[in-house]
């Protein structure tokens, strides 16, 4: 089995409107059109099983909508599930957790640069400690977003200030720790965190396309790849494309040819995935 653990889309209504803002704020291509359907049809094309949704909540009155969809996406089967969502501004925080707890959604998404709250603001360290409380994941973005250049309220140096406040074991960080950080990132391998290795491998591209050097989002070597993987713990590693924002298919592609060995594939691939959230062939 092969899950992609970091994928995003929209409602259909408001889809073409988010995708198309995003990537000219970012200067990046979608590969999507940021649509359930349009993801599954990648991840068809690409030979993915299941796909994990990360939804974030930009505002906190879009909490109950968002994690509403996502319930009802978790019951209706298919190759989608999808993580819930909570703002640290959410006042009534610990009810929307229960209530998603309890629907059996596997855990919550948490941006700092698009919720604008620093990763280890007491906001943020209250909602993972009452996540451990219900046994919930917790997925944080980690590094820069090209939507926000510059700023540093997922660093690495935060997110490592979060573990050692809430040493928590399901808390799982993206990007292999820090977006564009790459460096500062590996002061977090070998710690409880799970990472996920969404752009870690992928080629920067502008909005048509063209790959081309970015001073900041420039990938990783394969070697400096596995180094990590490895040195992290393989059994605690989760693929993941980000898609719309890479194509599925090479970000699978890049993955395999990193020189990973056929147990490391099969664990960083699916394994590890299907084990954490109980899926199934």
């Amino acid at each position: 089995m092969i899950v992609d653990f970091h994928t995003h889309s929209f409602p259909d209504a408001v889809a073409p409107r988010a995708v198309a803002g995003l990537a000219a704020g970012a200067n990046m291509k979608s590969y999507s059109d940021g649509t359930n359907a349009g993801l599954k049809a990648a991840l068809s094309r690409a030979g993915v099983d299941r796909a994990v949704l990360m939804p974030v909540v930009t505002k906190p009155h879009q909490a109950d909508a968002i994690n509403r969809a996502a319930v009802a996406l978790n019951v209706s089967g298919g190759p989608l599930l999808s993580f819930g969502g909570v703002h640290p501004d959410c006042e009534n925080y610990r009810e929307i957790m229960k209530g998603l707890a309890e629907a059996h959604v596997p855990g919550v998404k948490l941006h700092p640069l698009f919720q604008g709250v620093a990763a280890d603001d007491q906001r943020y360290l209250r909602i993972i400690e009452y996540a451990a409380e219900l046994d919930l994941y917790v997925l944080i973005h980690a590094g820069l977003d090209p939507n926000y250049p510059g700023q540093d309220l997922a660093s690495p140096k935060r997110l490592l200030n979060v573990l050692r406040q809430v040493p928590y074991p399901k808390i799982i960080l993206a990007h292999l720790g820090g977006l564009g950080q790459w460096d500062k990132a590996r002061a977090l391998v070998g710690s409880a965190a799970f990472l996920d290795t969404a752009c870690a491998l992928y080629p920067w591209r502008d909005r048509e396309g063209r790959i081309a050097s970015h001073p900041e989002y420039d990938a990783l070597t394969k070697e400096e790849f596995c180094a990590i993987v490895r040195a992290h713990g393989v059994d605690r590693v989760l693929f993941g494309s980000d898609s719309p924002w890479t194509d599925i298919s090479e970000s699978l592609s890049l993955i395999r040819a990193s020189g990973l060995t056929e147990a490391e594939l099969e664990a960083v691939l699916g394994g590890n995935a299907a084990r954490i959230l109980g899926l199934h062939e």
